[in-house]
């Protein structure tokens, strides 16, 4: 085998580094891998295709070089879908987006098409689509005029604090236990990691986070009450420097007789309070730390017992604004 040339080699890095087809990449690695020795029976290993495949790529690249890690015009397996039918296949699996069974279905009922899932889950991804995490919405979204009315006025509080003019903390409260919050992770093909899951009691947090990451926070191992949401509110007081106002929900804890007739104190000692609109999760920026601190920061060894979930959190708490830090737009 004749040897590789240095510009010929760096190129092919690059290419398998930084192209955006993934067919490219994979001919790329896979002629560098038969350069440096590797038979082609390994590289059909590796990549997961038959020794056909392989051989091809090989033979591709010795006839035609570089030209040949990309498809030719024509070449490949033609699609089984015109265009108006990939359309309605996405419609179909909007309708029952964790449910492709049901597509394929379909596929077979109008089309007499018969198609692997494999093959669909291609052609969603070439449609644009993703396999991710839904995400939790409100069963009761908030009244528009109200949500419109509120925001405006938030917005213009933003705009004091950037003239320097007050301070806003955003206020919430979130749990722990022992039911990890980690459900994807980068794992080898044919290998499964299985995080520890099982019932416990819960530890709660009390957070007032700034824009600047600035965070105040509470733990309590019990259940945050009004009680403990005004005590959290007077210590934090004594640490208010200008007028600062705590941007919070509509929950019952937050509306209490108890906390309301502290207002007015609170309002001699510069703080005031701002309530967002009813089910409006998305304006309180704290809501961001803690799905961090859930699905990012905290690892799977945290959850081995409560003991070293909590230690991890609060570890996460004491360092938020140095080693943990959040880039809020």
């Amino acid at each position: 085998m004749e040897k590789l040339a240095r510009e010929t080699q760096k190129l092919l890095w690059r290419i398998y580094r930084e192209s955006e087809s993934y067919q490219v990449r994979r001919r790329a690695h896979g002629v560098l891998l038969r350069y440096e020795g590797w038979s082609i029976s390994q590289i059909a290993t590796i990549f997961n295709v038959s020794k056909r495949i392989v051989s091809y790529w090989w033979k591709e690249w010795k006839e035609r070089k570089l030209v040949s890690l990309y498809a030719r015009k024509g070449k490949g397996r033609k699609s089984l879908l015109n265009n108006e039918q990939k359309e309605q296949v996405k419609q179909w699996a909007k309708q029952t987006p964790r449910n492709l069974k049901k597509v394929l279905e379909k596929i077979q009922e109008e089309w007499g098409i018969t198609m692997s899932k494999q093959t669909l889950k291609r052609a969603l991804k070439f449609l644009k689509m993703t396999w991710k995490r839904m995400r939790k919405d409100v069963a009761n979204p908030p009244e528009p005029e109200e949500y419109k009315r509120k925001k405006e006025e938030l917005e213009n509080l933003k705009e004091r604090e950037r003239q320097g003019e007050i301070e806003i903390r955003y206020l919430d409260e979130v749990g722990f236990c022992l039911e990890p919050y980690i459900p994807y992770a980068w794992q080898e093909i044919g290998e499964t990691l299985f995080l520890k899951s099982q019932k416990s009691r819960r530890f709660n947090i009390l957070g007032l986070l700034g824009k600047s990451n600035q965070l105040d926070s509470y733990l309590w191992n019990c259940s945050i009450d009004s009680e403990i949401v005004v005590a959290c509110i007077d210590d934090f007081c004594k640490r208010v420097t200008k007028k600062t106002f705590i941007v919070m929900d509509l929950a019952s804890i937050h509306t209490s007789k108890s906390l309301f007739g502290k207002l007015e104190e609170w309002r001699a000692q510069n703080l005031e309070i701002f309530w967002l609109p009813r089910s409006s999760p998305k304006l309180n920026l704290i809501e961001i730390l803690w799905r961090f601190i859930k699905y990012q920061w905290l690892k799977p060894k945290d959850y081995e017992s409560l003991e070293t979930l909590k230690v991890a959190v609060e570890q996460i708490l004491r360092c938020f604004g140095t080693d943990y830090a959040i880039n809020f737009v």
